[in-house]
């Protein structure tokens, strides 16, 4: 038996499994059960609320997370937007005298843009057409500037053209400065593409214009004076169809041409195209203007009413 008093002796380490240093070091971590002078390492101790919002924060994250908005969404192909427009120029300003608002209308209708013909022509609407002035007369360079308007073609400057043109021939003295700028052949070889309204007022004023010998002697003398009437007549009504027959009842009327020097429009078909236009929607004035025009092309010899049934 073994003494009271003697101590037990201690057991010997165990021997290593390996005997290799790094396979001996593993057997004596944590986790062996054979070393006694290792403590457990302790897992770090968290609160219940931290983990859970740790795990709803990676949890959010992650849901959240997508793939880049350019991979999501196939190219657009619609065009780039087109760029904005400058705003329109403001207008010019109204002179204190109709003398200088010429001139500077004349400098505007000189120059190469169509913004300053156009601001031009705007003035002298604001202040011709409502107040047709006498005096002082158009300048030269001024009606020019206006019948070069007239000959573009423009429905836009024609509307404009066709108004002052016609509130400055109300004046006489304008009707000859108007002659001398070549308006009464811009008319005529303008008036069949004018819209209705601008045909009419432009009728109008080759009418004032026609009351001038030198206006009568340029739309007589002109050959396209009687196929461009009688064009319009057949398109226009009331006031227009009454301007037509008397430009009509000017060529072939006292002082006229000869009836051999009008060969671009027999008589009978100016008489047709005058007869039906009296048929129709047409002024007083107009009818006894078309009736004493057919009473002339008789008397001249170039119609035979009787023949015609008018």
């Amino acid at each position: 038996m073994m003494k009271a008093n003697q101590k037990p002796k201690p057991h010997a380490p165990p021997r290593p499994l390996f005997s290799c240093g790094f396979f001996r070091r593993c057997t004596q971590s944590v986790l062996s059960p054979t070393s006694p002078h290792q403590q457990p390492r302790r897992k770090p101790t968290t609160t219940s609320s931290s983990s859970s919002s740790s795990s709803t924060s990676t949890s959010q994250s992650f849901t959240q997370w997508r793939f880049p908005h350019h991979l999501d969404q196939t190219p657009s192909t619609a065009p780039p937007p087109a760029p904005a427009r400058p705003p329109p120029p403001p207008p010019l300003p109204v002179s204190s005298t109709l003398q200088e608002t010429f001139q500077i209308a004349e400098l505007h209708l000189t120059s190469v843009s169509e913004s300053d013909k156009l601001l031009a022509l705007q003035l002298l609407e604001r202040v011709v057409v409502p107040d047709p002035p006498s005096d002082p007369t158009c300048p030269p360079g001024l009606m020019r500037g206006l019948v070069s308007c007239l000959r573009s073609n423009k429905i836009v400057t024609a509307k404009y053209v066709t108004k002052i043109l016609l509130a400055l021939c109300l004046a006489e003295g304008n009707r000859h400065v108007a002659v001398e700028a070549g308006a009464a052949r811009a008319v005529v070889e303008t008036a069949a593409g004018l819209e209705i309204s601008a045909v009419e007022r432009a009728l109008a004023a080759l009418e004032l214009m026609c009351t001038t010998a030198e206006g009568a002697a340029e739309v007589r003398a002109h050959a396209m004076t009687v196929p461009a009437m009688v064009a319009v007549m057949a398109r226009l009504a009331g006031r227009g169809r009454e301007y037509a027959i008397s430009i009509l009842s000017i060529v072939y009327g006292k002082g006229g041409v000869s009836g051999e020097e009008i060969t671009v429009a027999p008589a009978e078909e100016v008489a047709r195209a005058v007869a039906l236009a009296l048929e129709g929607e047409c002024t007083a004035r107009g009818r006894r203007k078309g009736a004493h025009l057919l009473k002339t092309l008789e008397e001249y010899g170039r119609l035979d009413v009787s023949q015609n049934g008018t």
